[in-house]
């Protein structure tokens, strides 16, 4: 799709430096995609804020007790591994 886009002269200067010629469209487009994810990224986590409390999840209330429960939880998904593994 074709859109009209008004930059400042200084902006696209920098950007046909950066991209090279004929490549501005591209360079404009990777450039967009990237900040709508992280907008979308920004959205997802203001969203979910504060939805799993430390109340509720005593093992994550601390980066000591998050460490644990990581370690944990790997050591219960290798020995299940292993447990099928011999059958």
């Amino acid at each position: 799709m074709r859109t009209h886009v008004i930059l400042p002269e200084d902006l696209v200067k920098a950007v046909d430096a950066l991209a090279g010629k004929g490549k501005r469209s591209s360079f404009v487009e990777e450039a967009v995609r990237d900040k709508v994810r992280k907008e979308a990224l920004l959205s997802a986590l203001a969203e979910t804020a504060g939805m799993l409390s430390a109340e509720e999840h005593p093992e994550w209330a601390t980066p000591e007790k998050v460490a644990a429960w990581v370690r944990e939880s790997r050591q219960k998904s290798d020995e299940s591994r292993e447990a099928r593994r011999r059958g």
